[in-house]
């Protein structure tokens, strides 16, 4: 096991991504935070690259900013001391909102704050029975940030998202589940990763291009009226009736094959 606060794994299309402080519960200080969103770019810039898995070392998730850090740049005096927000968690919100390849977040133990909202920023969730997640920023007087306000309300509507981030309390695995929280709850927190690498592997072996657009497309229909969303589907079509997937596809569906995708 390295030092390097963030471990990058490669495995036949897929690439998981450790937060490496577990004895900081993979807390964000400025380290991990750059370390993080730089890999994401890079992730999404390598063609081979066909999913992502993201995972905390250890016995939590994350647990969001890393308060020792925040104290102390609280006690320097700065300026703005909550510049870590536009400066780091923004930039990882948006590198993860428009991943353009699926992201399944394997979510062990803990995960509150910003590293819950990181987590609900994945296309898929998976847990085990120590999961939890923390809207944790009201007690310690602060509002929602790494795209809380946005993904939450998607998520769980929004009354719940205001009950979840005004009471601050933590939601139990099996709650998870039933709110959305979680797409999987699965029997022994031994299993997550390995369940999140296998859906991951699966996604991995589909229609990347196609996956993409599907993504680009719930977000626009998500937030737009309904011409949005249709010419959203026009482009997306367009775009993905050029890939080599959706002609050999469609070849072989006619055939009565099974198609193989090759992400192109």
């Amino acid at each position: 096991m390295t030092d390097a606060p963030l471990l990058v794994d490669r495995s036949d299309g897929v690439v998981t991504l450790t937060f490496n402080r577990p004895e900081a519960l993979n807390a964000f200080d400025v380290a991990l935070k750059v370390a993080l969103r730089e890999a994401l770019v890079e992730i999404e810039a390598d063609p081979a690259v066909r999913a992502l898995v993201i995972t905390g070392a250890g016995r939590a998730f994350c647990v969001g900013q890393d308060l020792r850090e925040h104290v102390a740049t609280l006690d320097s005096g700065a300026s703005d001391p909550l510049g870590t927000v536009v400066t780091h968690f923004n930039p990882l919100v948006r590198a993860l909102a428009e991943f353009d390849k699926p992201v399944v977040a394997a979510v062990r133990g803990m995960a509150a704050g910003a590293g819950a909202s990181l987590a609900l920023l994945a296309d898929f969730r998976i847990g085990g029975p120590s999961t939890a997640f923390l809207m944790a920023f009201a007690n310690v007087g602060l509002a929602g940030d790494t795209g809380a306000s946005w993904t939450l309300p998607r998520l769980v509507g929004h009354a719940k998202a205001i009950e979840l981030l005004m009471l601050a309390e933590p939601v139990d695995a099996p709650t998870a589940e039933r709110l959305g929280l979680l797409h999987r709850l699965v029997g022994e927190d031994t299993e997550v990763l390995s369940v999140a690498q296998e859906l991951a592997a699966r996604l991995a072996a589909g229609p990347t291009v196609a996956y993409g657009q599907i993504k680009r497309q719930l977000a626009i229909g998500a937030s737009g009226t309904l011409a949005d969303a249709l010419a959203a589907e026009v482009e997306a079509q367009r775009i993905c009736g050029a890939t080599s997937d959706h002609r050999n596809a469609t070849a072989a569906f006619v055939a009565k094959q099974k198609p193989t995708f090759t992400g192109t």
